[in-house]
């Protein structure tokens, strides 16, 4: 018997509320509690509340109180909560102060339902059996991703392997932050292998031209097409990430790992 799983949602966007309660209106363990749309209002209601839900979906900017107040309130007080950020605010010293808050998972606006719905799920894992699919479910797309950049010949010793294989996995789970490698993925990493964003994009750059230089010809030109023989240039950090990311979650598998 899946338990189900109650979400309060923090957020002043009134129609981001109502397209995501009326997502999980029918849902078979997603329980959009309550939404609120103002700061100040949700953290009372946390404060007051907080035995009633199991994940908060919240905003960072938002009237009267804003979404890191609300964090270090709940820390404060010993409030322990699974927490999604799910914001349109991108500044790099913003998502720091939140990441020193682990918080759970950190979206970027618009967002995709069906990936929120994903993350909800794997964030709370509402059963024994439903968490441990989510882990065997990751450990695979993990797998694949190793598989592949030795295929493409980065060395698992060099820095910017590690960063790389972190940096697909989270465009693979969450399509959206697709435009926000700076803003999100590159601190992300940054905070995860405590160095800083400039070093962990040096350091992809620098595992981009090694595979370049030494990877599976076959394999480049089935991931990145035409592009790998125009002067073998190589692509960004972005396309580098983005094209791997959506070639696992079209394919669910990379043939030639």
């Amino acid at each position: 018997m899946k338990k189900n799983i109650n979400v309060l949602m923090i957020d002043d966007s009134t129609s981001n509320c109502s397209k995501i309660k009326e997502y999980f209106s029918s849902h078979a363990v997603i329980n959009i509690i309550k939404t609120i749309n103002d700061g100040k209002e949700g953290l009372e209601y946390v404060l007051n509340n907080h035995e009633t839900f199991d994940l908060i979906i919240m905003d960072i900017i938002m009237p009267e109180i804003d979404g890191i107040n609300i964090l270090e309130e709940m820390e404060k007080n010993d409030i322990k909560k699974k927490v999604i950020i799910l914001t349109s605010y991108k500044k790099e010293a913003t998502i720091k102060m939140v990441n020193q808050f682990d918080v759970d998972y950190f979206m970027i606006k618009p967002v995709n339902l069906e990936n929120l719905e994903k993350r909800i799920l794997a964030i709370v894992a509402p059963s024994d059996n439903d968490e441990s699919l989510v882990e065997e479910r990751d450990n695979k797309i993990e797998l694949t991703i190793s598989k592949l950049l030795h295929s493409l010949g980065i060395p698992s010793h060099i820095r910017g392997y590690q960063y790389v294989r972190e940096s697909i996995y989270m465009m693979y789970q969450n399509p959206d932050i697709i435009g926000g490698i700076t803003k999100c993925i590159y601190p992300e990493i940054a905070s995860r292998f405590d160095t800083t964003a400039s070093r962990v994009e040096r350091a992809i750059r620098h595992a981009i031209e090694v595979s370049w230089a030494r990877g599976d010809y076959e394999v480049m030109e089935e991931i990145f097409g035409h592009s790998v023989d125009y002067d073998r240039s190589k692509p960004t950090n972005s396309e580098f990430i983005a094209t791997i990311a959506d070639s696992l979650r079209l394919n669910k598998k990379v043939t030639r790992v």
